[in-house]
């Protein structure tokens, strides 16, 4: 018998097997190991996971949460267990690699979601693992906060001063993809969208190719719709889907006096782009650029917006790995040289009744409710998905004040007259 199976075992042979591999394969990198290994071992130095890597008791109980790891450790004929160093080795790494298959269901799971692990064990014994596969559902070393982190201190070291790294990171929002809550899954898209992001994922996957049929003009959207249709919540969802960094500029930002120098903050936003590659940049608020170009003052925010044009220009999903989003809910204020920077309009309509329907379906999937989504859908025509949620948020919230966790459909319908009636009283202060 190779040790008798304690509970959190296969998570201490886990660490072990992977940390084994990738200390003597070359071939394996930082996008192999899964993310909650790489993150305990990320260097921030060399934004980098090196190599050798040792493991310890306490690096066990930090990824895993796991106790009593010597005790557990030592019931592993295949471990070696420091007395006072607390360091954990494989002494047979085929024996290690058998007992962990050994584990069925149990390992299989971890198996599947570690490029490392199922590099190894997709030949053997038939267990169905494919590293492709693993690799395709495992996060890159680009998505972890603590890689973006590095890359923004070491861009921010670059400034002459703190001051102009300070104004920078005013103008920018840099999110991880384990940051963002909005999820692709969970939004209502219509068919444009779907396969405008298919369309993404394939090009971010293939852009070799398309650098060798010199396809560059690839991956500059702009997003136009009302408010509330969903235009932020999807660039924040592809951030991620598409695990990729997220930077965030609002152009308004650009006109306030902390900013200094507006035009170089806007090209260093534009590298810090460029030097978080492969990464979404999203500009919210982009109809500001046809404010400002016809505005009679502000020179110096013109020549801001000059830079900004001419960085869009300059920027490639294909070339520099930028996935640039750019938002506007006034789209009739944009003129032809704003327009043609980008090689895809992509429209963010208010929803049908269908696509109501979806939205509230989904806004009210983990709220225990009794209502008829069909007769809300039919009920709330010219509302907005951001308007769906705000009235499920009021019949909830009322209900609490009742000391009720159901909601049912008087609930709802009371929520909708209360913003209908909103509204029209906002219609009437903006007329009067």
């Amino acid at each position: 018998m190779m040790g008798s199976e304690k509970p959190g075992a296969v998570e201490v042979v886990e660490l072990l097997l992977t940390t084994d591999m990738y200390n003597r394969l070359e071939k394996l990198t930082e996008d192999d190991l899964p993310p909650h290994i790489r993150k305990h071992y990320f260097d921030p130095v060399t934004k980098s996971v090196k190599r050798p890597i040792y493991v310890t008791a306490e690096d066990v109980v930090k990824i895993y949460g796991l106790e009593n790891v010597k005790t557990v450790a030592k019931a592993l004929s295949f471990v070696d267990v420091e007395e006072f160093g607390s360091q954990l080795r494989l002494t047979v790494f085929d024996l290690g690699a058998k007992w962990l298959a050994n584990q069925k269901a149990k390992a299989l799971d971890m198996i599947r979601c570690n490029p490392v692990l199922a590099s190894f064990y997709e030949n053997y014994d038939s267990l169905g693992v494919s590293y492709e596969e693993a690799k395709r559902l495992n996060k890159p070393l680009c998505a972890d906060r603590e890689w973006i982190d590095a890359k923004v201190k070491e861009l921010c070291t670059d400034f002459k001063d703190a001051k102009e790294a300070d104004e920078l990171l005013k103008l920018v929002n840099i999110k991880a993809p384990e940051d963002v809550r909005d999820q692709l899954r969970g939004l209502v898209m219509n068919p444009d969208q779907m396969a405008e992001v298919k369309k993404i994922s394939k090009a971010l996957e293939n852009r070799e190719y398309l650098r060798q049929v010199g396809l560059y003009e690839i991956g500059k959207l702009l997003f136009v719709g009302p408010p509330g249709t969903g235009k932020t919540s999807t660039a924040r969802a592809l951030s991620n889907w598409l695990c990729l960094p997220l930077v965030e500029v609002k152009l308004s930002m650009i006109t306030s006096q902390y900013l200094g120098e507006t035009s170089k903050n806007i090209d260093k936003a534009f590298d810090l782009a460029k030097r978080l590659s492969p990464c979404i940049l999203f500009i919210d608020e982009f109809d500001f650029v046809a404010k400002t170009r016809t505005s009679e003052d502000h020179g110096a925010l013109k020549r801001a917006v000059n830079t900004l044009l001419k960085a869009i220009d300059e920027v490639s999903l294909v070339e520099h790995g930028v996935l640039l989003i750019s938002a506007t809910n006034h789209p009739q204020l944009l003129d032809y040289a704003a327009w043609r920077r980008f090689d895809k309009v992509l429209n963010f309509p208010l929803p049908d009744a269908d696509m109501r329907r979806m939205i509230l379906d989904k806004i009210l999937y983990k709220i225990d409710a009794d209502v008829d989504t069909h007769e809300l859908a039919e009920r709330t025509e010219g509302y907005s998905g951001s308007d769906l949620r705000l009235v499920i948020r009021e019949a909830v919230l009322n209900a609490l004040v009742e000391d009720r966790r159901k909601i049912d459909q008087d609930d709802l319908l009371r929520s909708i007259e209360d913003f209908d009636k909103r509204i029209s009283d906002y219609k009437r202060s903006v007329t009067a």
